[in-house]
C-alpha cells in the first residue's frame, strides 16, 4: 500500500496489522531514547492548509523518532498566499526529494488529488468534513489498550456528526473491528443521509450511556452557532453534555474519550474530563506511535498492509 487516504484503505485485516505494529512502537516511546533508525535517509513533509496542534505535532514527532528527517510547510508564510496553485504548491515539494507528503485541508478529496499529482506517499491527516483516518488508528488502539478488543463493544459517538471527519473515519474503522456504533446528536448535527452508515441513531443520551462501553465526545464547534443549528451552547450541554450526573450512569468498565481540543464545560464536564475512566490523553500518547507505524508500513517495511503478514518486525 502506498498511501493512508481512507480507513477503507485498510480493511480489517489491515486495521489489526496496523495495530499490531503499533504496539512495537508504543515500547519504543518508553525507552530512556525513544528512536529507531527505521527511516533513516527518508524526508516527510507536513503540508497543513489548516491549522493543528496534536495531529502536526505527533506526525513531526513520529517522523522524527524514526529517524526520518522532516519538513513543515506553514501556509501562512508561503507563496500560497502569493497566490500559488496547490498542484504547484505540490509539485515544488516533491521535486525537493520528499518521501511522504502528510495533508491536512479543508476540502474533501484534496488528499486523493494530491496522491494523483505525485510519486511519494500520501497520508491523509484530514480532509474537510470527510476523513481523519490516522485519528480512527489510535483511538482504536485506545479503545484496544482499555479493554483488550473493539468485538462486542457498544460505542457512542455523540455531538456534531454533521462536521466531523473523526466521526466518519471511527465509525468505519469501529464497525471493521467488530463493535457497534450508536450516533447521539440533535437532528441538526446529523448528516443529511446516513444511507450506508453501520449505525443506529438515537437524540436521547440519557438512555445511551448507561449502555455504552464507550463514549467519545465530539467538539462542539462554536462557529456552527452562527449556522443557528442549535439554540444555545447552554441547551445543548443540558441535554448532550457529558455531565458530572450523567458520568455517574455509566458502566463500571466504559472509558470516556474526545479527540480535542475540548470545550470543557460544553460536551464535556471539567470534572469528568479529569476521571481515571478518561483516556484522552492516552489518545494524544498513542497517536505518536500509531503515526510511527503508519510511516513505517508505507515507507520503512516493504510489507503490504492489505495482505498481513511480516509486519511485527518494526522495531
Amino acid at each position: 500500500m502506498k498511501h493512508l487516504l481512507s480507513v477503507e484503505d485498510l480493511g480489517a485485516d489491515g486495521l489489526d496489522d496496523m495495530l499490531r505494529v503499533t504496539d512495537s512502537f508504543v515500547e519504543v516511546g518508553e525507552r530512556a531514547i525513544p528512536k529507531v533508525p527505521a527511516l533513516r535517509g527518508k524526508t516527510v513533509v507536513s503540508l497543513f492548509y489548516e491549522d493543528s496542534t496534536r495531529t502536526r505535532l505527533s506526525f513531526e514527532t513520529a517522523a522524527k523518532r524514526l529517524s526520518a528527517d522532516t519538513m513543515n510547510f506553514s501556509v501562512s508564510t508561503s507563496s500560497v498566499k502569493k497566490g500559488e496553485s496547490l498542484r504547484d504548491t505540490v509539485e515544488t515539494i516533491e521535486a525537493m526529494g520528499v518521501d511522504a507528503i502528510i495533508v491536512r485541508h479543508s476540502s474533501s478529496g484534496v488528499p486523493w488529488q494530491v496522491a494523483s499529482w505525485v510519486d511519494a506517499s500520501v497520508i491523509n491527516a484530514g480532509d474537510g468534513w470527510h476523513e481523519h483516518p490516522t485519528q480512527a488508528l489510535l483511538d482504536c488502539y485506545t479503545i484496544r489498550q482499555a479493554r483488550g478488543s473493539l468485538e462486542g463493544l457498544r460505542i457512542a459517538i455523540v455531538g456534531d456528526i454533521k462536521h466531523s471527519r473523526v466521526a466518519r473515519s471511527d465509525v468505519l474503522a469501529f464497525t471493521l473491528l467488530g463493535a457497534s456504533v450508536v450516533l447521539v446528536a440533535p437532528p441538526t448535527l446529523l448528516p443529511p443521509s446516513l444511507e450506508g452508515w453501520p449505525v443506529e441513531v438515537s437524540h436521547d443520551l440519557d438512555e445511551v450511556v448507561p449502555k455504552a462501553d464507550v463514549v467519545y465526545l465530539l467538539r462542539m464547534q462554536k462557529e456552527r452557532m452562527t449556522e443557528a443549528l442549535l439554540p444555545s451552547l447552554r441547551e445543548y450541554t443540558a441535554r448532550y453534555g457529558l455531565t458530572v450526573s450523567r458520568a455517574a450512569q455509566l458502566q463500571e468498565s466504559a472509558i470516556v474519550m474526545h479527540p480535542g481540543p475540548m470545550n470543557r464545560g460544553v460536551e464535556i464536564a471539567a470534572e469528568v474530563a479529569d476521571l481515571p475512566r478518561s483516556v484522552i490523553t492516552q489518545q494524544v500518547r498513542n497517536g505518536v506511535a500509531v503515526r510511527m507505524a503508519v510511516l513505517y508500513m508505507l515507507l520503512g517495511s516493504g510489507v503490504d498492509l492489505t495482505h498481513g503478514s511480516g509486519t511485527d518486525r518494526a522495531a
